[in-house]
């Protein structure tokens, strides 16, 4: 953790650095160029000479300025921020020799040069020190230079003990200032993870607010369902019953139009009793996300779910290609729920596209131990930007009331705990695929 943390407050400081030592070679160049108003007012006559040092510092400073753009310069920053500051120290340094020595007042623009390097820009206390340490010698090479020896005169005592003392303090706030800077990143840091768990918190919220949702739409389906198998068979059995008597009759069999009438009645009941037996089976399940796995024929889940959704079906080609075997392990009726979800899906798709005809085939196979199934529509397709979200809770874009977002995610959930992935492939205006795959059912003692 700290390996990283340091690696990440490096390439930071990196970026830190070139930022500021740019705006300071910048401001190094401003101030050089002001300086010449000084040399007017203090050294008229040495103003030819100070003046071409003042632009050979500045042609030098923005040299550097142009080397710091390059990769090369990027990874040597602080050599670079290193060699523009010393430049001005030079020119100084040779103006003091040229001008008063010991008396010049120039040598504070050493000291101001010191204080920058500490407060402003990201030294290290290494280089800090080393830079005060040249910077003093220059002065001491500059006085020597003009008097012809080192005098311990008051003038030279006192301006060596200011550079002394700005060196130092220049070192302190380098190395508090490193400090300050280390620990606003490892805070940033921290609060960068901290905003990342809570991601994840809202997220883990979220989908539990769509599974409780999903549980309690079950349990109301499933109370209905119940409902309606008892409701609703009692009157089909009679009418079924009704109808075999009926068909025994001399006057039906008499009638070939009224045996195929009472045969067609006989069907239609036949028909919503499948209806309430799959709708029950489908939705009234035990609470909890826990599976009630079994052994079943996925073609009985997919019958099933056809038929669940039959009514949305209409006008729609769902075609079938099936292995002869698909006897997978699972919670049958979650697996119903999946396929009722995708095929909605994909019919709603197709009507809004309005591209006839509507078309959905169902496909599948085995690959070792998975059975691979695919869905697939002919309808518009899924945009790129939103392909990558359509598992995610409470996304949809239908409009307001026609849906919560949540089918999909619950599907994936589903899915991911028979130990397969949900997966959507799409092509803008061809066609959109959902792919998922469950676990071949396996004996016990095989």
């Amino acid at each position: 953790m700290m390996r990283a943390l340091s690696a990440g407050y490096a390439a930071a400081l990196s970026e830190f650095r070139l930022e500021f030592s740019r705006a300071g070679a910048y401001t190094c160049i401003v101030l050089v160029l002001l300086g010449i108003a000084i040399d007017s007012a203090l050294y008229p006559q040495l103003l030819g000479c100070f003046a071409l040092a003042r632009i050979s510092v500045v042609a030098l400073t923005f040299g550097i300025i142009l080397l710091m753009r390059g990769a090369w310069g990027k990874g040597r920053i602080q050599w670079l921020t290193f060699a523009w500051l010393l430049l001005p120290q030079i020119m100084i340094a040779v103006m003091i020799a040229l001008s008063q020595g010991v008396a010049s007042i120039y040598y504070v623009g050493m000291t101001l040069a010191m204080y920058s390097s500490g407060i402003v820009l990201a030294f290290g206390l290494w280089q800090n020190l080393v830079f005060g340490a040249v910077s003093y010698l220059l002065y001491l090479a500059a006085c020597a230079f003009h008097a012809g020896r080192v005098e311990l005169s008051a003038p030279f005592v006192v301006n060596s003990l200011f550079l002394l003392m700005s060196a130092t303090v220049s070192a302190v706030f380098t190395f508090y200032n490193e400090r300050a800077r280390f620990m606003l990143f490892q805070l940033k840091a921290e609060v960068a993870a901290k905003n990342i768990e809570l991601e994840s918190t809202n997220k883990n919220l979220a989908d539990i607010k769509g599974q409780m949702l999903q549980q309690e739409k079950m349990a109301a389906i499933g109370t209905l369902a119940a409902g309606l198998l008892h409701e609703v068979n009692n009157p089909v059995n009679f009418c079924m019953m009704a109808i075999d008597v009926a068909m025994e009759q001399p006057a039906a069999r008499a009638s070939p139009m009224l045996v195929e009438c009472l045969s067609d009645a006989k069907e239609g009941m036949l028909r919503v009793q499948h209806i309430v037996s799959d709708l029950k089976t489908f939705a009234y399940r035990k609470s909890g996300a826990r599976l009630e796995r079994s052994h079943f024929l996925f073609e009985r889940a997919l019958a099933a779910s056809v038929r669940l959704v039959g009514y949305e079906l209409k006008d729609v080609a769902v075609r079938c290609d099936l292995p002869e075997d698909t006897l997978v392990s699972g919670d049958e009726a979650a697996i119903t729920g999946v396929l009722i979800n995708l095929l909605g899906n994909a019919v709603l798709s197709m009507r809004k596209a309005k591209r006839l005809p509507f078309e959905i085939l169902v496909a599948a196979a085995w690959d070792g131990e998975r059975l691979r199934v695919t869905v697939r529509d002919n309808g518009p397709g899924i945009s790129p930007e939103n392909l990558s979200r359509v598992f995610e809770p409470f996304f949809t874009t239908r409009e307001v009331g026609q849906g919560l977002g949540l089918g999909l995610s619950i599907s994936y959930s589903v899915v991911e705990r028979h130990g397969g992935t949900l997966l959507a492939e799409s092509v803008v205006g061809e066609w959109t695929s959902m792919h998922f795959d469950l676990p071949r059912a396996i004996w016990e003692g095989r």
